[in-house]
């Protein structure tokens, strides 16, 4: 096995079940450890700097931690795994970097000015559980930073432009020496723009984005539940210097029903019958998720007992099967009885003790009359 392809959780140091934060602790010991200002002659240092970064881009990201786990690095190929070179480590962990070091990243202008996606955004949508059952289309109106169209995203008033900071020289960084490192900070006076705006934008005051809320119809899978989560690629805030819009993630909540109690994608539904029904049998109507339907209650039934009703169910999201309705049957008992129908319940004990069974039946379907059943 080469080396790129050792396992991340060793190249890293952790177990596999480790936490996100153990993990992002690890990663910036490693990249203190091999960093390649400590380590100007050492090309294996290099590598491994590099060797950890890949590793911690895969397992920060909870998807691609997911797919690495289940079928190893064939399940992150093509994923925007890899990094070309340092300069593209330090821009896409500048957060990591700018805690170990106190600056915001390598490259320059060439890294600053390098298109980058707009962040993604999360919307949490409450639906009622009918909604989540047959699926639905529900409009969205979500607030989110967008280039603004008047100065273009140059922050500029029409007819000026930016100028180039005098103090950095439009690098947007201030190199210092700190022992064997060599440094590079934001430039205090563009604030790592390597531009200045004298004339701002009136309509986003220089800022380059303006807020906009968009109204966006979310369509909703049948068969979703509380947790799920529908991606809306590109609908999340626009991106820089020509970078793609980052994506808009929706997350469900689906209110209780007063109906039905959920398990998974079958739906739990309690009735209650009458001591009689129960030891002869009968038909009672149930509602389902569409049209309510028969059910032969077998004679004997038992109070707690289950019943499987199949495909009534939620749909299985993406799928065309269903789960199933489980019908849980509870035996009531009168609570007062008129004189004649104790007096059946007393002559039904007698023959149940005497036999023959038939006779008591008999008996019961009397009682069953008697209560009006």
């Amino acid at each position: 096995m080469s080396q790129s392809q050792r396992d991340y959780y060793e190249i890293l140091e952790v177990e596999r079940t480790a936490e996100t934060e153990v993990i992002k602790r690890s990663f910036r010991k490693l990249a203190l450890k091999y960093h390649p200002d400590h380590n100007p002659d050492n090309p294996e240092a290099a590598a491994k700097f590099k060797e950890a970064a890949e590793a911690y881009e895969v397992l920060q990201d909870p998807e691609k931690r997911q797919r690495y786990d289940r079928y190893g690095h064939a399940g992150v190929q093509g994923n925007g795994q890899g990094f070309h070179s340092n300069a593209d480590i330090f821009s896409h962990f500048s957060d990591i970097f700018g805690d170990l070091f106190g600056f915001s990243g390598m490259g320059g202008a060439g890294a600053r000015n390098r298109p980058r996606a707009g962040a993604d955004l999360r919307y949490n949508l409450e639906i009622s559980f009918m909604q989540a059952a047959k699926g639905d289309e529900v409009k969205i109106k979500i607030p989110r930073q967008v280039v603004c169209d008047e100065c273009g995203g140059s922050g500029a008033a029409s007819g000026s432009s930016p100028i180039t900071c005098p103090d950095c020289g439009g690098s947007g960084q201030i190199r210092h020496s700190q022992g064997f490192f060599q440094l590079q900070t934001p430039c205090p006076r563009c604030k790592g723009a390597g531009r200045i705006i004298k004339n701002p934008c009136p309509k986003c005051r220089g800022n380059g984005i303006v807020e906009q809320v968009r109204e966006l119809a979310v369509n909703i899978p049948a068969g979703v539940d509380t947790g799920n989560r529908l991606r809306l690629r590109g609908e999340g805030e626009d991106g820089s210097n020509g970078g793609p819009a980052g994506d808009l993630f929706v997350v469900l909540h689906v209110r209780p029903d007063k109906t039905f109690e959920r398990q998974g994608q079958d739906l739990i539904l309690r009735r209650e019958i009458n001591f009689v029904q129960a030891a002869l049998g009968g038909k009672i109507e149930l509602p389902t998720l569409n049209d309510p339907v028969q059910f032969d209650v077998p004679r004997g039934t038992q109070g707690g007992q289950i019943f499987h009703i199949k495909g009534e169910g939620l749909n299985y999201p993406g799928q065309s099967r269903k789960g199933d309705l489980l019908v849980e049957i509870t035996v009531t008992i009168p609570t007062s009885l008129s004189a004649e129908q104790e007096k059946l319940l007393r002559e039904f004990a007698r023959l149940e003790e005497n036999k023959p069974l038939s006779k008591a039946k008999k008996a019961f379907k009397k009682v069953g009359s008697s209560i009006g059943l």
